[in-house]
């Protein structure tokens, strides 16, 4: 009995100071403001559960009178529709040419995606090609090495244009549209815009050529050589009826015309022209018979290009291993598509076609790059656009290191300059070795790093055997000049995500449904850009 009176006196006594202390505080004023569940303490009203309020989204027109609990998105919604913002789950819209010409965000209508394989830079590009042709662009794929824009393109009532060895032929010597489109600027008294198509075509055709040289040799040729093709080429235009190959070109050459005679300096000596040319001779022998490059640019183009339409130019039939044929074909399907929206600008400038805005996508340029030294400023100028001539443009690698991997200090400058000179970068999960190079040609602050970095981990093991998508698949970092990123998550449409949509880029995978190996297995997670 005195060991429980003893407790209880003890126990009253410890609890009075902390009820003397609590009461002391409620008689207090409150300085501070509520917490997030109210006013602590009694009569302030706490709330021990706090409910989810519903969310809606409206137009300022539509939630105008929803004062106060309206707020503004935190993001751009000019251009076409992405996904939401990571953080706000705001909706997201972007493209490049709707961010120079109407929102005014960007200096140039350019864009610049790096990330990993499998993470969805293929559809990020899709989702922009589709909402911009419903805005009246026409979207030019020049050069598919997967095959993965080709049902997007269809879809759309475009051109499929396949080129590979006995696929399909494109005549680097082509001039396209350019001498058509020239006579008839001729007709309408338009000489000047006549003479720069031909001398853009002229151009043209003189760079891929040089390219192709280049491609075969790993070297550039040298200046005399360059002046002889150059010559050579309008010998051509000057004699030749009809549109000339490459055998033609060859055929000019050896017959040493004394136009070519002249630019060799072989001061009247046959034997110092056949000196000079002999190298040249044989590069282009190899180019026309055959060779590491195939016969693919030696004959006449099967399938012209339209203008009036979305197009592609399937070059998926070229095995991955003939890196030279694949950077040969890049560069050839560039300067082909770039040709023609030169022709259809000199069209509509001089008032005989309306005006028709082009959106291009130059995908694994990495691949261009690498063909030998030089190759960066015959792809810098098959592809420097400017902002005045109405044309959107997007290039696609991998990582910073891509294109940096050049043999060439001055060839790595200029390739950085890709990215640097681009309106928006967006990035994907990228390696953390990525971010030195990166943060040299674009800002990114360390949260925008951890991000990029996060998002390229592998996606969790699954001993059942589960397609599990990696944790950054879809996720991109919309990066404009020193602005903070934007952070996105890529959302699909029903007709994207379809077993055979648009976005079924693992149709090789497909087992049929009555394959003998019994029921068809899941569909295996690839590169292309499944989301």
């Amino acid at each position: 009995m005195a060991l429980m009176k003893m407790f209880t006196r003890s126990s009253r006594k410890a609890a009075e100071p902390v009820s003397a202390a609590r009461t002391k505080a409620e008689r207090q004023p409150r300085e501070a403001g509520p917490g997030s569940r109210g006013w602590v303490g009694r009569g302030g009203g706490m709330a021990s559960l706090v409910p989810s309020v519903t969310e809606y989204r409206g137009t300022t027109v539509q939630v105008c009178g929803l004062w106060p609990f309206s707020s503004g998105a935190s993001s751009p919604m000019i251009g076409v529709p992405l996904g939401r913002h990571e953080e706000t789950q705001a909706t997201v819209c972007c493209d490049p040419i709707s961010w120079f010409q109407r929102a005014r965000l960007i200096s140039n209508p350019s864009a610049f995606i790096l990330g990993k394989p499998g993470l969805g830079k293929s559809t990020l590009v899709r989702r922009m090609f589709l909402g911009l042709s419903a805005q009246g662009v026409h979207p030019l794929v020049l050069g598919d090495l997967k095959g993965e824009h080709v049902k997007a393109v269809q879809a759309l009532g475009g051109q499929v244009i396949k080129l590979g060895r006995g696929v399909g032929y494109l005549n680097i010597l082509d001039p396209g549209q350019a001498v058509e489109v020239a006579q008839l600027l001729e007709a309408s008294d338009h000489h000047e815009a006549a003479t720069r198509v031909r001398a853009d075509a002229h151009g043209r055709r003189l760079n891929m050529v040089v390219s192709l040289i280049t491609i075969s040799r790993n070297n550039p040729p040298t200046d005399q050589e360059q002046t002889i093709v150059d010559r050579a080429l309008r010998v051509l235009d000057d004699r030749f009826d009809g549109i000339p190959v490459l055998k033609d070109l060859l055929d000019v050459i050896v017959s040493a015309p004394d136009e070519l005679r002249q630019v060799a300096l072989d001061r009247g000596d046959m034997a110092v022209y056949l000196q000079e040319t002999r190298a040249l001779e044989a590069t282009l022998l190899g180019l026309t018979g055959g060779g590491k490059l195939g016969e693919i640019f030696s004959r006449q183009t099967t399938n012209p290009m339209k203008r009036d339409r979305a197009v592609v130019f399937d070059v998926s039939s070229i095995d991955e291993t003939e890196t030279d044929l694949q950077a040969a074909v890049l560069l050839a399907c560039w300067s082909y598509g770039f040709g023609t929206v030169n022709v259809a600008n000199a069209l509509a400038d001089a008032g005989l076609e309306p005006r028709r805005n082009y959106f291009v996508v130059l995908d694994e340029l990495w691949r261009a790059l690498r063909a030998g030294k030089g190759m960066v400023d015959r792809a810098d100028a098959l592809t420097r656009l400017n902002r005045s001539v109405g044309v959107g443009q997007i290039m696609i690698s991998h990582t910073m290191s891509d294109l940096l991997a050049l043999p060439a200090e001055e060839d790595r400058m200029k390739a950085r300059g890709f990215v640097e000179r681009s309106g928006m970068v967006i990035c994907g999960g990228l390696p953390a070795s990525e971010m030195p190079l990166l943060t040299s040609a674009i800002p990114l602050s360390r949260q925008e790093q951890q991000k990029l970095i996060s998002w390229q981990d592998p996606p969790a093991w699954d001993s059942r055997g589960v397609d599990v998508e990696p944790p950054g698949r879809g996720k991109f970092l919309i990066k404009v000049g020193g602005r903070p990123g934007i952070p996105v998550q890529i959302g699909l449409t029903s007709i994207e995500t379809g077993d055979h949509g648009v976005n079924d880029t693992q149709t090789r995978w497909h087992a049929p449904a009555d394959s003998l190996l019994g029921p068809v297995a899941p569909e295996l997670p690839g590169d292309g850009g499944e989301l």
